[in-house]
């Protein structure tokens, strides 16, 4: 199934003194990527909520910490379609190092597609056929494009 890989700098305050990414940071790299792929094969989630008031959203998260990741330091994350449910995508998800290739996170992120209820609540809705059947293609995209890095105010990258 489908896969995605894209490019990120590590930002101040991402990572401790010592290299470790703080846990919500990277759920937010994997989401990142998640999205960058969604509105690369044409299926971008403002259009998707605009639209059908659709999303995909968290439903489950296993992720594991496994080496260091320091201010600067070039990233890349990876996600992996492994399963698609009626209403789920499950992802297989990892972040590397891309100087040498060290392992620095990795896990399972299942997302729910929702659709937004009238009042407000989210119920879970099938993943329309022309959006599994993108999903469905084999092979994989990549973002050649590094994330902007706030702090400089460009990217960090020549």
């Amino acid at each position: 199934m489908i896969m995605y890989s894209s490019e990120l700098t590590v930002k101040w305050g991402e990572s401790d003194p010592f290299g470790l990414v703080y846990f919500p940071i990277m759920l937010k790299w994997f989401n990142d990527t998640e999205h960058d792929l969604l509105r690369s094969i044409g299926y971008p989630t403002n259009r998707m909520i605009s639209e059908n008031r659709t999303a995909f959203v968290m439903g489950d998260i296993h992720f594991r910490f496994i080496g260091p990741a320091a201010y600067g330091d070039s990233v890349r994350t990876i996600i992996q379609l492994a399963k698609m449910g009626d209403s789920s995508l499950h992802w297989d998800c990892k972040a590397i190092r891309t100087e040498n290739g060290d392992l620095i996170t990795e896990g399972r992120a299942i997302r729910v597609h929702a659709q937004i209820q009238a009042d407000g609540n989210l119920k879970a809705v099938p993943i329309p056929e022309d959006l599994r059947k993108a999903l469905s293609q084999p092979g994989s995209l990549i973002s050649m494009t590094p994330k902007n890095d706030t702090v400089s105010g460009g990217s960090e990258h020549p």
